[in-house]
């Protein structure tokens, strides 16, 4: 592999996109620091301190993660990638319920043109949003628990425009940097910057486990543990179900068309990391809402935070793997959709061997997706759920950045952006890294 690299780098025109990807990620690491204009970055670092006990296991953890620590730090790219990845998912989830959006889908690359248009005028509406929700809860001391100082001093109208307006510009521009990185530099720019920001956040994980007691051993047992479950998702990863295709020979003048034979691949996990973040992100809406409760002793706010608050609870562990489960079958389902695979093979002369073309053929795909769901579901639930238990026999508080959802987006989009590589070194004669 490290010949590979070499390689790659010796090839100009690949050399040219790696530095450029890596240039885009180290600013979009830069503006992570800079502090948002009306922010004292000083009290800011005081609060972090105050409440670094508290931080990993706060309701906006996973915002916190995907902006590399930017959002606790109230910088520019404060609200990181995540507007974007609502909006795409809430795109595809709209193709369900209105029929434009599946007609642009089906339009090709047209259409896929209309709904990324319809995708940045969300994800802009969405951060206008979510600026103003971070904003808000940061004046009310809820971004930081027994922080002593204010992290906004001046809190006039005017400040609080021009940051939601700074923090919006920041997403805006992040949004920009992940296309100019898809374009122009080596894998898919998204997911890269969503790499880079959980990639950051790993040295300070492992010294918050460093600290604990026997902080040595229990980082040497959880890194073993790290390495079993990532050779555990590349081999899931990179596993599929092969269905096998084949196509009848069609006479057009006097030319023959068809007779091959292909697969259509069916991954195990077709879902990704989708459900992982549903799950956690509506488990933490029930934290939100207590945390806007002005009484901290009521009943069912004191109940909320012993069971779905606290990662290593049991009611919290049983309703994470539940809804993890639910959202890869009901996310594979919006993804994938067998009657419209069944018509087009239909459409153009293909057939499963063995299984009539048209509605049993819809029905068969069917029938093996609803099965490989139940282990890529029963998988991501295992990987998930992993790191917290681990944590729980360790006695250390839970570490976002070791989470489950951590692990498969680092190891994924480390995949992918290999292949990428891989197949360009492989157009010009190179042995590339898969052998």
């Amino acid at each position: 592999m490290l010949g590979a690299f070499i390689r790659a780098f010796r090839t100009p025109d690949l050399r040219r996109k790696l530095l450029f990807t890596l240039g885009i990620m180290a600013i979009f690491r830069v503006g992570s620091f800079v502090p948002a204009p009306g922010v004292d970055y000083g009290n800011v670092r005081q609060c972090l301190d105050a409440s670094a006990a508290n931080a990993t296991q706060d309701v906006l953890s996973l915002v916190n993660l995907f902006s590399g620590g930017s959002l606790l730090q109230l910088s520019v790219f404060a609200l990181g990638i995540m507007p974007y990845i609502t909006a795409s998912i809430i795109v595809q989830l709209l193709r369900v319920v209105i029929p434009r959006f599946e007609a642009l889908h089906k339009e090709g690359q047209s259409g896929t043109a209309v709904l990324t248009q319809y995708t940045r005028y969300l994800t802009i509406g969405l951060a206008i949003l979510q600026a103003t929700t971070i904003i808000t809860v940061a004046r009310s001391g809820g971004l930081f628990l027994d922080c002593p100082v204010e992290v906004i001093p001046n809190d006039s109208v005017a400040t609080i425009l021009i940051m939601i307006i700074t923090m919006t510009a920041g997403t805006g521009l992040i949004m920009w940097f992940g296309e100019l990185i898809t374009e122009r530099g080596v894998g898919n720019g998204m997911s890269l910057l969503i790499f880079t920001s959980i990639a950051a956040s790993f040295p300070s994980g492992v010294q918050q486990i460093a600290t604990s007691n026997n902080g040595l051993g229990k980082v040497a047992l959880f890194l073993l543990i790290s390495v079993v479950v990532v050779v555990l998702v590349v081999f899931v990863e990179q596993s599929q179900r092969r269905i096998p295709v084949q196509y009848a020979k069609r006479m057009v003048g006097r030319r023959t068309y068809g007779g091959s034979s292909t697969y259509i691949p069916i991954k195990i996990n077709m879902s990704g990391v989708i459900p992982v973040i549903f799950a956690s992100s509506l488990l933490a809406l029930p934290g939100l809402a207590a945390q806007f409760s002005q009484d901290q002793t009521v009943p069912w706010v004191q109940w909320i935070a012993a069971n779905l608050l606290d990662p290593g609870a049991t009611i919290y562990i049983l309703a994470y793997a539940v809804l993890i489960i639910f959202f890869a079958y009901f996310y594979t389902s919006i993804t994938f959709n067998p009657d419209e695979v069944a018509d087009n093979m239909k459409r153009y002369g293909g057939f499963i061997p063995g299984i009539r073309a048209g509605r049993p053929t819809a029905e068969y795909l069917q029938f093996v997706i609803s099965r490989i769901t139940a282990a890529g579901a029963l998988y991501l639930a295992f990987v998930a759920l992993i790191p917290t238990i681990s944590f729980k026999f360790m006695g250390v508080n839970q570490v976002m950045a070791f989470g489950g959802a951590s692990v498969l987006i680092v190891v994924g989009v480390g995949l992918e952006t290999i292949k990428q590589i891989d197949s360009q070194l492989q157009q010009r004669h190179y042995e590339g890294f898969l052998r």
